[in-house]
């Protein structure tokens, strides 16, 4: 599990960034949205949930 706290507001600015990582690391053709390069750090924990400083929701990965 991680706190995001401040890294990142909201699930929903994870999820993006996260799947604009994704995308990039899959060889997409671009032009892709930037994403925070410490990103690569957070994901390298491999979390199973993401929580974060204003939204009560929770990021899961997806299993798909």
């Amino acid at each position: 599990m991680i706190l995001a706290g401040q890294a990142h507001d909201f699930a929903s600015e994870f999820g993006s960034d996260h799947l604009a990582r994704r995308a990039a690391l899959d060889g997409m053709a671009r032009p892709l949205p930037p994403y925070r390069p410490w990103l690569d750090r957070l994901t390298d924990f491999d979390p199973r949930r993401v929580l974060f400083a204003h939204d009560c929701a929770v990021w899961e990965p997806s299993d798909g």
